[in-house]
């Protein structure tokens, strides 16, 4: 028997012994073949401890059906698709029903259903429901394309609600095309970006993460704690945190395309004015922001940066960068390769 997990006991009839009583919910990690593929995928199941040992396991027709959609899911992930919950959440922002969404792209009315039940979208699909996923543009010009599938009146309720999307997703959208042009030479994995592509929810929400700790937490130091993170993760995993490229900078390791990374939308930056009356970028934690997208590995790397610079000032962790191998190993003005941040000094 493959290694399981206890969930929690439930109360209920069982189809095996035919009695009432506490049954065992538990989780393992299973493999099944979609496509000709091997995927492995999160599997629940019930455990009757009065059974015979070679018969002791079962699953409701309900709990067949969530593993089969986990099965689907990690395949979707492993090819970079949408999963079923991810469209769901594509539909609902836009305040759309299934059969909505199929007729504003122009499908099939039982389409939708069928990705966010049981069929698993092949990537000419998935490449438009992403399209107005990032942008709310493309969706109201499918609304254009595709009106006469719809009555006036739901047409104009649709395009409504759309619209309202426009100011929550516009300026993030329009800053994020923004921030990823700077990023075109970087669109393969490589010694320069970590071996990770740019990934721009995860670097919101790793600023985010650095600001609920860190009350001090202006543009120069952000930078230089990035670097770290990235670095460490590296020397840990062998692959970046975030995807982003630095270069070697007076101030030390500069991302690329810093001045758009601090125009993005969601990030919580305000401008203030010191003493000196200079103008300076604080960082504050975003409101909302979901952490989900950092695992559990990816928050202790954060931490320990966290723990090591937290009360340190700008300058102090510039004089430190400034001596890191990667650093001075690397010519002024030069991408900072990622190879060399396994000779960063440890982290205590």
């Amino acid at each position: 028997m493959e290694a399981n997990t206890f969930i929690r006991k439930v109360h209920m009839e069982c189809p095996l012994c035919d009695k009432v009583h506490e049954i065992e919910e538990r989780k393992r990690l299973a493999t099944v073949i979609i496509k000709g593929e091997e995927v492995t995928y999160e599997e629940r199941f019930y455990f009757c401890a009065n059974a015979d040992e070679d018969e002791n396991e079962f699953e409701t027709g309900a709990m067949t059906n969530a593993n089969l959609l986990n099965a689907r899911n990690a395949y979707r992930i492993k090819h970079g698709l949408l999963t079923s919950d991810e469209i769901i959440e594509l539909r609902e922002n836009y305040g759309l029903s299934q059969v909505d969404l199929a007729r504003l792209l122009g499908w099939g009315e039982a389409t939708i259903s069928r990705y966010e039940s049981k069929a698993i979208q092949d990537e000419a699909y998935d490449t438009m429901l992403r399209l107005i996923k990032d942008n709310p543009l493309q969706a109201l010009e499918f609304l254009k394309r595709n009106a006469d599938k719809f009555s006036g009146s739901k047409r104009f309720e649709i395009r409504e609600k759309i619209v309202e999307k426009l100011d929550t997703y516009g300026k993030e959208f329009l800053a994020r095309q923004t921030f990823e042009g700077e990023y075109v030479n970087y669109e393969e994995p490589s010694d320069s970006n970590g071996y990770t592509l740019l990934n721009i929810d995860k670097l919101e929400a790793v600023i985010s993460y650095f600001a609920e700790e860190v009350s001090n937490l202006f543009k120069v130091k952000l930078m230089k704690m990035l670097w770290y993170a990235d670095a460490l993760n590296y020397k840990q995993t062998g692959k970046a945190m975030t995807g982003l490229v630095y270069r070697h900078e007076p101030m030390g390791a500069l991302p690329i395309g810093h001045y758009s990374l601090m125009n993005l939308e969601n990030l919580n930056i305000q401008e203030e004015v010191s003493c000196n009356y200079d103008s300076m970028l604080h960082v504050y934690a975003s409101p909302n922001m979901d952490y989900s997208i950092l695992s559990n590995d990816e928050k202790g790397v954060l931490d320990a940066v966290i723990a090591k610079f937290k009360a340190s000032r700008a300058s102090d962790i510039v004089e430190y960068m400034h001596e890191e191998t990667a650093y001075t190993k690397t010519a002024p003005g030069a991408i900072i390769p990622f190879s060399l941040a396994k000779e960063i000094r440890e982290f205590h």
